[in-house]
């Protein structure tokens, strides 16, 4: 029996110690805005944050998230008032939606350790997050967004 704190609720759960982070998170927390792409770790999709950290929960155990504070895209902001989620929405971002939260969460890891990034720092930290719709320019369009309005 493992104790994960996910969106700031302790969640008791009975799983292997190697079990992917991914399907705790969807099949026992029944949180289904984390997304399953690749199951390597190389696509982004089913990106959390791991204390404050952009992880990959695909690849990621259940062991090495015991004690940590798990926030996935329903915990970002319930209200979908965090910087990012409001600009995602002002620039019109998703098409099909799929790799959004998992980008969402990226840029919000990103931009919570870089206020002020330059464009090709954007692009960087967006590296790995893939989007089949080839959204990356309204992308890196709210990200820019989000850091003007986290700057004040």
């Amino acid at each position: 029996m493992h104790t994960l704190k996910i969106n700031g609720k302790d969640l008791e759960v009975k799983v292997d110690h190697d079990t992917p982070l991914l399907w705790v998170i969807r099949e026992v927390a029944g949180l289904t805005g984390t997304k399953f792409g690749c199951g390597k770790g190389l696509c982004g999709a089913c990106t959390v944050h791991i204390d404050g950290k952009a992880t990959r929960t695909c690849i990621t155990p259940v062991g090495q998230a015991i004690d940590a504070e798990i926030t996935t895209i329903e915990g970002l902001d319930p209200d979908g008032q965090h910087p990012v989620q409001k600009a995602w929405v002002e620039e019109q971002v998703p098409q099909c939606g799929y790799c959004q939260s998992g980008q969402i969460m990226q840029a919000s890891s990103f931009l919570a350790e870089n206020k002020n990034p330059s464009d090709s720092q954007i692009v960087d930290a967006m590296t790995g997050n893939l989007c089949r719709c080839m959204a990356y320019n309204r992308i890196k369009k709210a990200v820019r967004r989000a850091s003007d309005e986290m700057k004040g």
